[in-house]
């Protein structure tokens, strides 16, 4: 959470409280509890999936309204997670996050729909603001 107004460290959130559930799909566990911890001090509804399947699963039902991938994961790709996604939740935005930066998995992220694309580690408060565009986006 945001500090409070009288503290040195005070930074209002960029965001109003939600009850939206905000995907976060990595198959790292630290990198999950770090973004997540990042996205709930915003007063977001964050649910993290390791499992793409599980995270699909949940889409098809759930239809979030933001989904935030990794790319490099054993069991499948975040790429092929977006052309997923795409299908069975077409509303769902996307942010794609990676810690490989290669221009091609970029271009191709971008194409398909992300709304924006991240290298680890990122600017705490740029993904944060990507977040909110991509939220606010939603019809």
């Amino acid at each position: 959470m945001a500090k409070s107004e009288g503290t040195a460290e005070y930074r209002p959130a960029l965001f109003e409280s939600t009850s939206a559930i905000i995907c976060l799909l990595d198959d790292e566990p630290a990198v999950l509890k770090g973004i997540g911890r990042l996205l709930s001090s915003e007063g977001l509804n964050v649910r993290q999936f390791c499992d793409p399947d599980e995270f699909l699963s949940f889409a098809k039902t759930h239809r979030p309204p933001l989904a935030i991938i990794d790319i490099w994961m054993p069991k499948m790709n975040g790429l092929e997670v977006q052309s997923r996604l795409k299908v069975i939740s077409p509303s769902t935005r996307v942010i794609i996050f990676t810690g490989k930066d290669d221009p091609l998995i970029r271009t191709t992220a971008i194409e398909a729909g992300a709304a924006a694309f991240f290298i680890k580690p990122f600017d705490d408060v740029e993904f944060l603001i990507a977040s909110r565009m991509a939220l606010a986006a939603i019809p």
